[in-house]
């Protein structure tokens, strides 16, 4: 089979890489030149664990290219991913989707025999719909299906995410575009993963519906540890006790910041506008995003509380990114978080193993560590806010020596609070009593 993927951003990349690691012969479109000069000679625009290996095998065996000429790779594909993106538009929280309609309109030019587009982009319900009648009005003659084939990749584990998937979704009533989607999956089919064939505008939903449960149960998790907090109870024995009941399960109940990055934040708010516009506002969504909001300032506040107020105050900022093993720093709560600080007067040391360069551009007035130790040194405060491998083991002895006051908040419950205290720390997490040097 042939396909193109038009994107190579995350989701286009990602799964163009996978699928041709499939044995399919897959080529990438995109519209800038640089970003395609950079791919061939084996440069990753993002940071994916095993992504630049996986391309490189790829290219290598011939099966994975790529280029800006939309038109040849569509006109010689069975199927066609549209993989572009759909942020959230400034204001109003719609997912913008010129990209994908831009997408459409060039795919109907280049159209060549029977072909299957497939919004592989997180798109409100009814963009298949909206899809399928762009290219229908631009090639009548068009010989097309459209299929819904949303994306369930992690950040950090995209790769095994792909390969062995919880499940796999396919909107379609085509008996034509399920022949050519089964085939395509058919290396899933071997080690029997769940392929749920679904209408388009149900395959659609699915994806906001899974990704708005999951930031609802981080929101939950999440206030009951702000309750833990007052009423003296410790958080993680919460979490583990309630996520030992089947019914809920143990991921996603770990408190923290909030939750960030390209995806709960926009598809949330998308969820909750595509719901008011239909006349049926989602109460829960609307809250979830609220107090998610709201929670990243709070983040700030406790911060300040720990150190005795903030002006004049020096703080070390470990971890910048939304979450671990990604260079991402869309909607990270450590933008607000930063924010917040230098705004009540602090002076922020940072350093993050892989989002130092992408932050640069987003973050200012900072001092940038060239490692964790040189973030700390001469800090009021050590605060860690992505849980990084490498911050679960740090050299407490160290730090203290490094820290002008043994001052340490805790934003993902790393350690242990009775061993920081025994350590010599004033130390501050979350859901948990805080506590004072032994």
């Amino acid at each position: 089979m042939q396909v193109a993927v038009i994107g190579t951003g995350y989701v286009g990349l990602v799964s163009g890489a996978c699928f041709s690691e499939f044995g399919v012969d897959v080529i990438c479109v995109d519209k800038d030149q640089a970003k395609i000069t950079s791919l061939e000679a084996g440069q990753m625009p993002i940071y994916e664990p095993g992504l630049d290996d996986l391309v490189k095998k790829n290219v290598k065996a011939g099966r994975f290219r790529f280029t800006t000429d939309l038109k040849t790779a569509v006109s010689s594909a069975d199927a066609v991913f549209i993989a572009v993106g759909t942020p959230s538009r400034r204001g109003d929280g719609h997912a913008d989707l010129s990209y994908v309609y831009a997408a459409a309109k060039e795919i109907a030019d280049a159209l060549n025999g029977y072909t299957v587009i497939v919004t592989k982009s997180t798109v409100p319900v009814g963009t298949g719909r909206e899809v399928e009648r762009i290219i229908s009005e631009a090639r009548p003659d068009g010989d097309f299906d459209v299929v819904s084939n949303p994306e369930f990749l992690r950040e950090g584990s995209a790769i095994e995410d792909f390969m062995r998937p919880d499940r796999v979704v396919i909107g379609t009533k085509s008996k034509r575009a399920k022949s050519v989607m089964r085939e395509l999956y058919r290396p899933l089919y071997l080690i029997e993963t769940p392929i749920v064939f679904t209408s388009r505008q149900t395959s659609e939903l699915i994806k906001y519906a899974a990704n708005t449960f999951l930031a609802t149960k981080i929101t939950f998790i999440n206030e009951i540890a702000d309750l833990c907090e007052v009423v003296g109870a410790d958080i993680q024995d919460v979490a583990r006790g309630i996520g030992l009941d089947g019914r809920i399960g143990r991921k996603f109940l770990h408190a923290g910041p909030g939750y960030g990055g390209s995806c709960f934040p926009k598809d949330t708010l998308a969820l909750a506008r595509t719901a008011q516009e239909v006349g049926r506002p989602l109460r829960i969504v609307d809250a979830v995003v609220e107090e998610n909001a709201s929670r990243k300032h709070r983040m700030a506040e406790k911060i300040i509380k720990a150190c005795g107020g903030a002006e004049g105050k020096t703080i070390a900022i470990l971890g910048l990114t939304f979450k671990p093993n990604t260079d991402d720093m869309r909607e990270s709560p450590s933008l607000d978080i930063v924010d917040g600080l230098q705004k009540a007067g602090a002076k922020i040391r940072a350093y993050d193993p892989e989002g130092m360069d992408v932050a640069r551009r987003m973050i200012t007035n900072v001092v940038w560590g060239e490692d964790v130790y040189e973030a700390i040194k001469g800090s009021d405060a050590v605060c860690i806010v992505t849980e990084w491998n490498q911050f679960r083991a740090l050299d407490l002895k160290r730090v203290k020596n490094l820290l002008i006051t043994p001052v340490m908040i805790d934003l993902r419950n790393i350690y242990n609070p009775g061993e920081m205290a025994q350590a010599g720390f004033h130390y501050f997490s979350v859901g948990r009593a805080s506590v004072e040097p032994m």
